[in-house]
């Protein structure tokens, strides 16, 4: 089974699907169509985001950084970051709970 096949584009949406729901943490795959985004949040744990196909743009702190398919980033708790698809892509974001 391929990662990318989990879960489908969807013109102008979002899509998530949720592979592993814990207390201890999550592994959601997304899909984001071009021009979609998630608006600047924070998390309070880590979050690790891992560019399954296509480009991101990622905002951490107010820093860019663009993403392409094999790329990983990480998130760290308590700052603000967004996501924002310049084409579309698919992401693994991976968040685990800390104490």
């Amino acid at each position: 089974m391929k990662l990318a096949n989990l879960v489908e584009y969807q013109d102008k949406a979002v899509v998530s699907r949720t592979i592993i729901d814990k207390k201890s943490g999550t592994v959601t795959l997304f899909s984001f169509d071009a021009g979609q985004a998630l608006c600047e949040h924070t998390a309070p744990f880590d979050a690790m985001v891992y560019i399954v196909d296509g480009e991101a743009e990622v905002a951490i702190s107010g820093k860019s950084f663009h993403m392409k398919e094999g790329d990983m980033i990480i998130m760290p708790e308590n700052r603000p970051h967004s996501l924002r698809a310049p084409k579309r892509f698919k992401m693994l974001l991976t968040m685990i709970a800390t104490g």
